[in-house]
């Protein structure tokens, strides 16, 4: 497949390399697109490097198959009709389009389908934490419908991407250097500290990252189920983790679910109290499953469970997602020809 990969120099477009390479995703030519800051840098893939050019209105996608875009989502927007006039599928990993009905939003360990659909070209890759979430849900909502969700998230600084990761590593340094902090990515210092803001507040005082969990979790299940979350940057430099409460219709035996949740597709179940084993951000960096953990009854409702899970929001909360669309795209069209 022709493939192009928009806002490569971030940290989720250097993941979208990596996990291409990593996976051995048939490229037959590569195209990589870039602002005025990052045309004419070189990336390597496979051996080989590739020159950024810069992103302009033309027909540079005529023959591109897939592309992967993920420069934000002013860009996604300006650059969509550009990117897909020719045939090629965009999937888009900002929240453009995420909620938009002739846009389906994909996890494929969940709704594979639906990528299917797409009559403007473009996939939508979820919120970080809601890809992490939904994945988790997925079995258990095959065992009993969910009815209802509780969520605390604790997000790295990679959640605001390469620039946030560094500024956290720099806010260290200063720190032990006795310099004053350097603050630009986040509202507060975050070394040494957790921040409960994600994102902008909006007028029920949810952020802008709550809400998203609440109307995607929705979407990509196919369900009503309801969700309130509490999204919090904490001071780990790479992958998130949250402690989710769940409340299905029947309630279920807890081996069940443990069952469900090591048989799936996508998960790790990391889970012995007795030898303090469960799931941190400190080993589950770099990898492509979401662990989960700490799996119990919950003791204030008995219909209800409660875990924790913790996954790489740059490998399935961003890159390896969106790869997994653009594998499942491929398959399709390997059958049906």
């Amino acid at each position: 497949m022709n493939i192009a990969i928009v806002g490569v120099s971030g940290a989720v477009g250097q993941e979208f390399l990596r996990v291409l390479e990593e996976r051995q995703f048939p490229v037959d030519k590569l195209l990589l697109f870039g602002s005025t800051r990052s045309a004419g840098r070189q990336y390597a893939f496979n051996g080989v490097n590739y020159t950024v050019q810069l992103l302009q209105h033309n027909d540079d996608f005529k023959d591109i198959d897939i592309a992967f875009v993920s420069a934000g989502a002013s860009t996604s927007k300006a650059f969509a009709e550009t990117i897909t006039k020719h045939g090629t599928i965009m999937i888009d990993n900002s929240s453009a389009f995420r909620m938009d009905e002739d846009v389906p939003l994909v996890v494929p360990e969940c709704n594979a389908e639906d990528a299917f659909s797409h009559p403007r070209n473009i996939i939508a890759n979820p919120n970080c934490t809601t890809i992490m979430l939904v994945t988790v849900l997925q079995p258990i909502e095959r065992l009993s419908h969910i009815t209802r969700l509780h969520v605390a998230t604790y997000q790295s600084a990679s959640g605001a991407g390469a620039q946030a990761m560094a500024e956290l590593q720099q806010q260290y340094r200063d720190i032990v250097e006795g310099k004053p902090v350097t603050v630009n990515k986040f509202p507060y210092q975050l070394a040494y500290n957790i921040i409960p803001q994600i994102d902008i507040f909006t007028d029920n005082d949810y952020t802008k990252e709550e809400m998203k969990m609440f109307f995607e979790t929705r979407k990509i299940l196919h369900s009503d189920v309801l969700c309130s979350a509490m999204c919090v940057r904490i001071s780990a430099l790479r992958s998130h983790s949250e402690a989710v409460w769940i409340e299905t219709e029947k309630a279920l035996d807890i081996a069940e679910v443990k069952t469900a949740l090591a048989g799936a597709a996508g998960i790790t179940l990391q889970d012995d109290p007795a030898t303090a084993s469960y799931p941190m951000p400190l080993f589950t960096s770099g990898k492509d499953n979401i662990f989960v953990g700490r799996v119990r009854k919950d003791l204030a409702d008995e219909r209800g469970i409660t875990l924790w899970l913790s996954g790489d929001q740059i490998r399935k909360g961003a890159a390896l997602n969106a790869v997994q669309i653009a594998e499942t795209i491929r398959e399709k069209l390997k059958v049906e020809s």
